[in-house]
């Protein structure tokens, strides 16, 4: 399921527990930077085999799902 991979991803980058991550947490709720937010969109394009774009990607685990998951249909 895409939210776990997400969530997975996401905290080994940030060295946080997954529980920590909900569907609504924000990135900036995780104090990710811009520097993070290009490793991170670097990690899930190679883990899910698409582009992402970071600027359509809004601003929460649930919509990076959500994008993931549009570009993977």
């Amino acid at each position: 399921m895409t939210i776990e991979k997400v969530k997975e991803l996401l905290a080994e980058h940030l060295d946080i527990d997954t529980d920590e991550i909900t569907e609504e947490t924000t990135f900036e709720d995780l104090g990710v930077d811009s520097l993070d937010t290009v490793e991170i969109m670097m990690e899930m394009e190679d883990e899910f085999g698409i582009e992402i774009k970071p600027a359509e990607v809004g601003k929460s685990v649930k919509e990076l799902v959500a994008y993931i998951d549009a570009k993977l249909a």
